[in-house]
């Protein structure tokens, strides 16, 4: 989830202050080339740089803007609330598809024990890399993850991820947050890290049952919070990769009525 608010860190704070290149690439530099379609290609930093958008300032200041309210969104039993109780079902599904010791990348850092629970599965021979583009996120991520070796956390555009190739990558609740333009770029730039073999795991919301009782609350939901995600009940995730589809095996399950989406993209073999 694009988030951005201060950490009290001095060197991260000047850092992004300045317009920070991403950590995660921090010993590279050069100019950065494009994605191949035909297999997955490290991300090659170069002079970009981790800019909080201004939709993020806009729409989910409240969100995620706002250290003291970050904390207190930042508790499984409120990320169990506002998915209506589904978090530990989606949860376990998203580490169902994982195994221990791969290298898989968390592209946006997620409230609650998502990530501490993904790292455990990982186990100490895996590795997982949590970026966000918002310095608190960062933050409340490394506190969550500082007794797991195997995790860490860094400043990073998810459009731009850190380099590749990763066995998995994990895209949970972010679409929905991103402007059309932005779940193009994410999805195509997250789809292009994975290694032949690899998956991505995106779940999200999706167009619920027209008898669903929660159909006109979620509508009410978008209209006043949440003004990029209607689109995902019009569109699949697969949509957004364009070029990209054909290399991928996509399996797509709905749960609670259709209103939430699990959809695995697996890179196919060369």
């Amino acid at each position: 989830m694009h988030r951005e608010a201060i950490l009290h860190d001095g060197a991260l704070v000047e850092a992004h202050a300045r317009g920070l290149p991403c950590l995660a690439n921090r010993k590279q530099r050069g100019k950065p080339g494009p994605v191949p379609i035909d297999r997955p290609a490290p991300h090659q930093a170069g002079p970009r740089t981790c800019q909080v958008p201004g939709y993020l300032r806009e729409v989910y200041a409240w969100a995620y803007l706002t250290p003291a309210f970050a904390r207190m969104l930042d508790r499984q039993p409120v990320v169990e609330a506002i998915l209506w109780g589904n978090a530990r079902r989606l949860i376990a599904r998203v580490v169902s598809e994982m195994q221990p010791g791969w290298r898989v990348l968390q592209p946006a850092a997620v409230y609650g024990t998502f990530s501490r629970q993904l790292a455990a599965v990982l186990g100490p021979n895996g590795s997982l890399m949590v970026s966000d583009i918002a310095p608190l996120q960062v933050e409340l991520a490394r506190d969550k993850l500082a007794d797991l070796p195997q995790a860490r956390a860094d400043l990073c555009d998810a459009a731009e991820p850190a380099r590749g190739p990763y066995d998995a990558v994990t895209c949970f609740f972010l679409l929905h947050e991103v402007p059309e333009d932005m779940k193009t770029r994410i999805v195509q730039a997250l789809l292009g890290v994975v290694r032949p073999g690899g998956k991505v795991v995106f779940v999200d919301y999706h167009r619920p049952h027209p008898a669903h009782p929660l159909r006109p609350v979620m509508q009410l939901v978008f209209a006043w919070l949440e003004p990029f995600a209607r689109t995902l009940w019009t569109r699949s995730v697969a949509d957004y990769a364009r070029s990209l589809t054909t290399q991928f095996d996509w399996r797509k399950e709905t749960v609670f009525g259709g209103l939430y989406q699990i959809v695995v993209a697996t890179r196919r073999e060369a």
